[in-house]
């Protein structure tokens, strides 16, 4: 049996599953020319390789929801991602457009379940108070991933072939998953509990009847679709609207993720001490200001990389505060059934954000992307109803302390 770990070595194990997950979702876009070159996949369907992991993390939350809180969250987690390693090594084995589909669609189908309990093991082992700062700490694996493992991904691809990184990154969860069967201890504490209460006959519509559980989940999905409704198009605004060198794009995501990863601790921080609410209220100040000044009426004479590194601290503290307040509302009987069906909302949410960007932009003569004023627009009004929300959430979970100190 593992013996007990400290709570540093815990998140440790715990960003290391987020930064492998995040990694094997985050490589695939970049890598698309190359094996779409390989495998004969036309460039205009790359589209659906990537959509494939969310489709199949949005179902794989909703039906994780129904059973994950019966199992050792330990155990549940190394099934994950086992999962999550066989289905990119048959990434790497791809041989035509509907194989590599198929094997996205798997490690989809694992990825959602392996960040749900992630998270779950997170709020189980953290007390309340100092949760923030564990939370911005475990995200921080995000910004790992867009510094190093992706620019590693594409030098491996340079290196060998455009299936070394999808190797690398299987071997590389097989040893956190072996890492994470090993060393943590068994979480079954959730169980005994529910054992306990009779928590355990609990099922998803009794968890979704709960006020504070649905504007949990109505935060999330509002600040997941005001993010990805300008996030997918970042690039192409960047390149074309404001005539960023396609050469420096890589250089302004190392010192974007650089800043966000110190952003994300010092916010789990504020978090603790200020509140969920108070600092999604400033992330929010600073997203809209990068709307208004970065896609909507940007001026000539502010620097481009000062605005993009406003944009991912503005995004890093919203999400901090939203992932740390929404981790409050199940109890530790179903805190990976919520965690599962938040999962499946954040996908939706994000596909439905790009989905409707789609319809708001147009591509003007010489590539200029067109409605950019009416997609700012819509993604601020969305994100101004974020601290409003949580405010909310905020003011639920204190009157269920008051009531039941719980």
């Amino acid at each position: 049996m593992p013996r007990p770990i400290s709570e540093r070595a815990l998140l440790f194990l715990v960003g290391a599953v987020q930064f492998v997950n995040v990694l094997d979702f985050m490589m695939v876009m970049p890598l698309g020319p190359d094996f779409a070159i390989g495998l004969g996949i036309p460039a205009s369907q790359l589209g659906l390789v990537g959509g494939a992991y969310t489709a199949a993390a949005a179902v794989s939350g909703i039906v994780g929801a129904t059973f994950l809180d019966r199992f050792d969250r330990r155990r549940a987690l190394a099934v994950a991602m086992l999962g999550l390693v066989v289905a990119t090594a048959a990434g790497g084995l791809a041989t035509g457009f509907s194989t590599m589909v198929a094997a996205r669609l798997a490690a989809g189908f694992f990825g959602g379940p392996a960040t749900s309990l992630a998270l779950s093991i997170v709020a189980d082992a953290v007390p309340a108070e100092r949760r923030g700062r564990a939370l911005g700490a475990v995200m921080g694996a995000f910004s790992v991933a867009s510094v190093l493992g992706v620019p590693a991904g594409l030098e491996l691809a340079h290196l060998g072939t455009w299936r070394t990184p999808f190797f690398a990154v299987s071997a590389l969860g097989l040893l956190v998953a072996g890492g994470a069967l090993l060393l943590m201890p068994p979480m079954t504490g959730h169980v005994e509990r529910a054992r306990s209460t009779g928590a355990e006959r609990g099922s998803v519509r009794a968890l979704l009847r709960q006020p504070v559980a649905i504007l949990g989940l109505a935060t999330t999905a509002t600040s997941m679709m005001s993010g990805f409704a300008i996030i997918p198009n970042i690039a192409a605004h960047l390149q074309f609207d404001l005539g960023y060198p396609r050469d420096r794009l890589g250089v302004l995501y190392m010192v974007g993720g650089s800043v966000a990863f110190v952003m994300l601790r010092i916010a789990g921080r504020w978090v603790d001490r200020f509140g969920a609410a108070a600092v999604a209220a400033g992330g929010t100040a600073i997203f809209l200001a990068v709307l208004a000044l970065g896609f909507a009426w940007p001026p000539p004479w502010i620097p481009i990389v000062v605005l993009f590194v406003a944009f991912m601290m503005g995004n890093s503290l919203r999400n901090v505060a939203m992932n740390t307040l929404t981790s409050k509302v199940p109890g530790p009987a179903e805190r990976a059934r919520f965690m599962s069906v938040q999962s499946a909302v954040q996908h939706l949410a994000a596909a439905l954000g790009a989905g409707l960007s789609t319809r708001l932009l147009t591509v003007e003569p010489g590539g200029r992307l067109g409605g950019m004023v009416g997609l700012s627009l819509f993604s601020g009004t969305l994100a101004l109803a974020v601290p409003f929300l949580m405010w909310a959430v905020q003011v639920r979970l204190a009157r269920r302390l008051a009531a039941t100190g719980a």
